[in-house]
């Protein structure tokens, strides 16, 4: 039982998407949109189209990252790879970009880095511009600023005819509509970065009375991240984000009672039925334990290449060095023997030398060290042995610099011998008892125990990593709160879950002991979870674009935009409410208010003197 608690990280590597080629029906008779949920964790895009032959799925999913590598030395520059191109994310986290700011996209070059690769990969082959209608999703509440750069994006850099933004979970909440069109409902939406609670009323959003927690699945794989870091300071590095999301999707659950679930884990027979080994990847060979007298040998001759190689390769290196400095000193004699005599003094003088006996000295001495170096350099490539340098040199330099830089290649050198001797024979030591079984394996799991309820329990308590916020339950209370109880009867009866951190099991359950507690006693409410909570608001994004796509309601087209500005939003059932900026009216000041009735007085000065 306890071997099957053992769970191996997968450690996914995210395949790259390929080039789609779309069929025909996408663009005839007319093209069709193009369903694009743009979330901050995850951005899934493909056709909203009637005909059966064309995939009714998204055909795109990959994560909203981005990656620009500096590119190598002279070579062709920076290379930018999106989303699954990442392969995976751990080696490049330090250079990861998103364009969100918490669920806002605010880094639009980013943006269009994402776009780009959703219409490059669907295979949307329009020159100059994207001729498909754009289905968009946007953050509740959405900035009219943000609104108006993705406009902006979308007109002017893609051309494309017309775009309609809507809310990913009233997408979700429409695609799962349980009742006749339009309805009623509390919707609790929690994602990577945010949490909302959205009342609905008669198919739309009541904006006035929506509520955030800044509090999703990217705050709760961080506090896990941090508490396992905590619990093994040994494997800081293995901790990684990436395996905490791992551990959130398929490890953790929500507790009904918080309290009485951690009474539960007190007790060590609850912990040992309930707990979670996951295992770290390891290596099962211990250097210079392990290892057979064959792989030993192997490993010297391995070291010994290594050296002989150096040896080498500092001997060709010493080896120009000498023939430049003589082919130099050579041609100084030259000048001598030419007559020269001007030119060979002042080259004395560069060189610090006094006479021509003294240049001849020099070059008798370089002569015989390339000799002997190049000497050395055939040996070694007959010899099978490696040559250790002596410790001292083998002529003096010329060069001080030079010197003291050939001491330290023979004190670097000679930092390798212990490594070469012959290892003396091991005597094998008498066994005195039995030794233990070691399995490393142990040494390298982490055993998930309070953890699998604590980092999903911050929706609910964000006072556990010392946010100043109220929890999904205090927040749903409060917006209840401000509406009559008929209309609260009315929202209770279809408590809407939707968004990835919603997945986990028993969040259906703590919801509703949440309501059982808040609500009058005998009163009645439903809470229902998204069929599909992570794919829905594209599907219901992709239902009202085939519902909606001939018709003008929720449309933004190009004369709109340029008439009314970016900012610019039609509502539908399931958009934000549209509040354009309205600037107050400033009041003339004292001066300007008395400056006309000034002009006024001498205008008709003027005219009565000119009358």
């Amino acid at each position: 039982a306890a071997a099957s608690r053992v769970f191996a990280f997968r450690d996914v590597r995210w395949a790259p998407d390929p080039v789609l080629e779309p069929g025909a029906a996408v663009r005839t008779p007319q093209p069709v949109p193009l369903v694009i949920d743009n979330g901050s964790f995850q951005t899934r895009a493909g056709w909203a189209c009637a005909d059966p032959a064309v995939p009714a799925e998204p055909l795109l999913r990959f994560r909203s990252l981005a990656a620009r590598n500096r590119g190598a030395r002279g070579g062709t520059g920076a290379e930018t790879q999106v989303g699954n191109d990442l392969g995976s994310p751990e080696p490049l986290r330090w250079l990861l970009r998103s364009p969100f700011d918490r669920n806002v996209p605010v880094q639009l070059e980013l943006q269009e880095l994402l776009l780009d690769h959703v219409f490059q990969r669907l295979g949307v082959s329009s020159q100059g511009c994207v001729d498909h209608p754009v289905v968009l999703t946007e953050a509740v509440c959405n900035p009219l600023y943000s609104r108006q750069m993705m406009s902006e994006l979308l007109f002017e850099c893609y051309q494309v005819p017309k775009v309609s933004y809507g809310v990913d979970s009233l997408y979700s909440f429409y695609h799962n509509r349980r009742q006749n069109w339009p309805c009623s409902g509390l919707v609790i939406s929690s994602g990577y970065q945010c949490t909302h609670i959205l009342p609905v009323l008669e198919g739309r959003l009541d904006a006035k009375n929506c509520k955030r927690i800044n509090l999703g699945g990217c705050q709760a794989a961080v506090y896990l991240q941090r508490l396992l870091q905590l619990k093994y300071p040994g494997h800081f590095a293995a901790i990684t984000l990436s395996r905490m999301e791992e551990i959130l999707h398929e490890h953790s659950y929500v507790a009904e009672d918080y309290i009485e679930e951690l009474r539960k884990w007190q007790s060590p027979e609850y912990y040992e039925n309930n707990m979670h080994k996951m295992q770290l990847p390891f290596s099962n060979k211990l250097l210079g334990s392990t290892l057979t007298s064959e792989e030993k040998q192997e490993r010297r001759q391995q070291q010994l290449r290594r050296l002989q190689e150096l040896n080498a390769r500092r001997r060709e290196e010493k080896l120009q060095l000498d023939q430049e400095r003589l082919d130099r000193l050579l041609y100084v004699q030259e000048l001598l023997e030419d007559g020269q005599m001007d030119q060979f003094h002042k080259a004395l003088v560069e060189l610090n030398m006094d006479s021509a006996e003294e240049l001849q000295s020099y070059i008798n001495k370089l002569s015989l060290s390339v000799e002997q170096t190049k000497q050395k350099i055939l040996q070694a490539e007959v010899s099978i042995e490696v040559d250790v340098v002596d410790s001292k040199p083998e002529t003096p330099d010329l060069d001080p610099l030079v010197s003291e830089q050939s001491l330290e290649d023979v004190e670097s050198i000679n930092e390798f011998e212990p490594l070469f001797a012959e290892e003396q024979p091991e005597v094998e030591k008498p066994v005195a008892a039995v030794q233990p079984v070691f399995n490393l394996a142990e040494y390298h799991q982490l055993f998930l125990g309070t953890e699998r309820i604590r980092a999903p329990e911050i929706v609910f308590q964000p006072s556990l990593i010392g946010e100043d916020q109220a929890g999904i339950a205090e927040t749903m209370q409060y917006v209840l709160e401000r509406y009559p109880k008929e209309q609260q009867a009315i929202l209770v009866q279809n408590v809407f879950l939707t968004g990835g951190n919603t997945m986990y099991p028993g969040l259906k359950a703590r919801v509703q002991k949440e309501l059982l507690e808040m609500r009058p006693f005998q009163s009645s409410f439903q809470v229902h979870l998204a069929s599909s909570p992570v794919l829905d608001a594209w599907y219901g994004a992709r239902d009202w674009a085939v519902e909606y796509v001939t018709r003008d309601e929720g449309w933004i087209t190009r004369n709109d935009y340029e008439e009314k500005g970016g900012e610019y939003l039609k509502e539908h059932c399931a958009s934000n409410v549209y509040v354009p900026i309205r600037l107050p009216k400033q009041a003339p000041r004292a001066t300007e208010a008395l400056a006309p009735s000034r002009v006024l007085t001498s205008s008709t000065g003027n005219a009565c003197e000119q009358a």
